[in-house]
């Protein structure tokens, strides 16, 4: 049968439809493609929930790609070996506690698994707002990355989630949105970002997990982002503290839902 490029394009059309009408409500929306989004996503959606990832970007990974200065080898403690074996990344043992694992191995192997496990990603999406009622995060303002590239005015749409993850990483993109709106009350010392400290690896991969949690009513912070937004210190191309934070932020939201 010769192939009609009209079906290619009602068969793309249709079930990204289906796709995204059937996640306008969620039990959990997660805006960042990075590690700890992923891992999150992987252990909500094995456990039957319904989780959507939203991730600006056109590739889902956010800087475990490069692994360090675009040498995509990853570092990986000790510590967090039980979760990279979940996913059966591969990994050598280099000395010590320390491990390493090809980069782009582990972004890819995590997002299969995710996927297959029945998380929803939305790439090229951005997130614009976030919804609240009255006092409590219960959504998310999304539109497509390329218009907010773009600097065109077009209105976005709307999407509610029980609760909302935010792995954006050093950014704190939908921290930030709602600091703006809740004017010091977020659960940080200060009731704002604290922002992020100068690079020191060992403490980092400590404070990730530890800075894992909910710090706005619905709205959890994980990796990267948690640490920004408690004042943490950057941790650079090591990944155990992310992949346990995404670990640890799946747990405690499976204990609420």
């Amino acid at each position: 049968m010769a192939l009609d490029e009209i079906e290619i394009s009602r068969a793309i059309i249709d079930r990204y439809y289906e796709k995204l009408t059937d996640n306008l409500e969620t039990d959990v929306a997660i805006v960042g493609g990075g590690p700890s989004g992923l891992v999150a996503g992987y252990f909500l959606a094995r456990a039957g929930k319904k989780v959507a990832l939203y991730e600006r970007k056109l590739s889902i990974g956010g800087g475990m790609w490069g692994g360090g200065m675009l040498f995509n080898e990853i570092v990986i403690q000790k510590e967090a070996l039980p979760v990279l074996d979940t996913f059966g990344v591969r990994r050598r043992h280099y000395k010590d506690d320390y491990y390493t694992a090809d980069a782009v191995e582990a972004v890819a192997t995590i997002t299969g698994m995710a996927v297959r496990a029945g998380l929803t990603i939305f790439n090229c999406v951005t997130v614009d707002d976030v919804m609240m009622r009255p006092e409590r995060i219960d959504g998310l303002v999304i539109n497509w990355s390329p218009v907010e590239m773009a600097g065109l005015h077009v209105d976005p749409l709307t999407v509610r989630a029980g609760f909302v993850v935010d792995t954006t990483g050093h950014d704190t993109e939908v921290v930030k949105v709602v600091e703006n709106k809740v004017a010091g009350r977020l659960n940080t010392p200060t009731g704002k970002i604290e922002g992020e400290k100068s690079m020191w690896a060992d403490r980092a991969e400590t404070d990730t997990p530890a800075n894992t949690g909910e710090i706005f009513p619905g709205l959890y912070v994980a990796g990267m982002a948690a640490n920004a937004t408690a004042g943490g210190p950057r941790m650079g191309p090591i990944f155990g503290g992310m992949l346990l934070s995404g670990e640890k932020v799946a747990e405690e939201l499976l204990t609420r839902l």
